[in-house]
């Protein structure tokens, strides 16, 4: 395992306050970055991510350009599916799109299971490359939650409503709660095998679960993510939970056994504090504020960095990824800022 010379972000993932504050972005690795956009000329995301050498360039390419203090693993929530038996396509201009989507219980039945060494193998050996050669800050690995994964798989695509999705999980409840346990088995092995491959902090993406109201969170959906985290607790490393448009869920998510939750930009960290949770939190610039003027983005960064340092273990973070349209220098201006200033809190 090569040296970690920067372990900040692992120190604020368990609640210690630390000398700054550290950043890293979802999204970060590929989409704004001409290099990035120099490879897609000759590759595709599949090949990209098929492709360990290449994989972990893209990935530890923002470290070396930003300062950020933590790579995120360049892959797609969708990379384990085909294991499972699942179709998928990841369609330009359109997202992943399922050619096989679940419309009964058979269809949750007929799904496998994963064996990560030879199912995904090109993902263990990046994150063996990054954490063993390349890196000197944490690699975080990550996964999709049931819910956003099980969205794409009913819906066959993205959704703006996830009408399938709520349908299945109203009118047969048994067949949405097997394809919750299938799914969930996959999250906890894949991420088993990025931990013991050498990625030392966990994201959690369930990015579309806001589309739930909390009380059916709390009936369809919260049991999963216990026993996901629960199981997991065991790897030794920090867990983090991330979703958009869930500020309704968040006491909900304070009652898991996650370390970390990550806001998006529609709960302010002082919001989230006065309302009772307790947990490190990680966020939260509207990634749209990056296209704004220099005054705007530093007066706004300040203002989160203020509200985080309030209190112990904030990780400064978009409230969700980077577009294409964040040009990479804005993104080093403002992880220097956020070095700078939250040194002086």
């Amino acid at each position: 395992m090569n040296k970690i010379e920067n372990d900040t972000i692992l120190r604020a993932f368990q609640g210690e306050k630390t000398e700054h504050t550290p950043v890293w972005f979802m999204r970060q690795a590929g989409r704004s970055q001409p290099e990035y956009r120099k490879l897609k000329e000759k590759y595709s995301l599949f090949e990209i991510t098929h492709e360990p050498e290449l994989c972990a360039y893209v990935t530890r390419l923002p470290v070396e350009q930003y300062g950020v203090d933590a790579a995120i693993l360049y892959k797609d929530i969708m990379s384990p599916l085909p294991a499972l038996g699942v179709d998928v396509e990841i369609k330009k201009g359109i997202g992943p799109v399922i050619h096989n989507p679940i419309r009964s219980k058979a269809d949750v039945e007929n799904l496998g299971t994963i064996d990560p060494e030879s199912d995904v193998p090109y993902v263990l050996d990046t994150i063996r490359l990054l954490t063993q050669e390349q890196l000197t800050v944490p690699l975080i690995g990550f996964s999709g939650a049931p819910f956003t994964l099980a969205s794409y798989m009913v819906e066959g695509g993205p959704s703006k409503n996830y009408n399938k999705t709520k349908s299945l999980m109203y009118s047969e409840p048994m067949t949405w709660f097997a394809l919750m346990d299938k799914l969930a088995d996959m999250v906890i092995t894949y991420v088993r095998a990025q931990v013991k491959a050498g990625a030392r902090a966990i994201q959690i993406f369930d990015s579309w679960v806001g589309a739930l109201n909390v009380e059916d969170y709390r009936t369809y959906i919260k049991p999963v993510m216990e026993r996901i985290f629960s199981e997991l607790r065991s790897e030794g490393v920090p867990l983090i939970l991330f979703g958009v448009g869930a500020r309704h869920l968040a006491l909900e998510w304070n009652d898991l056994p996650v370390d970390v939750m990550g806001l998006d930009w529609r709960m302010s960290i002082t919001e989230a504090r006065n309302n009772g949770i307790t947990k490190p939190l990680q966020g939260n610039l509207d990634p749209s504020l990056l296209l704004a003027d220099w005054d705007v983005i530093e007066e706004r960064t300040k203002r989160i960095i203020d509200e985080g340092r309030m209190h112990p273990a904030h990780i400064f973070n978009l409230g969700h990824g980077v577009t294409p349209d964040i040009k990479p220098e804005t993104l080093k201006r403002l992880t220097n800022l956020v070095h700078e200033y939250s040194k002086s809190k």
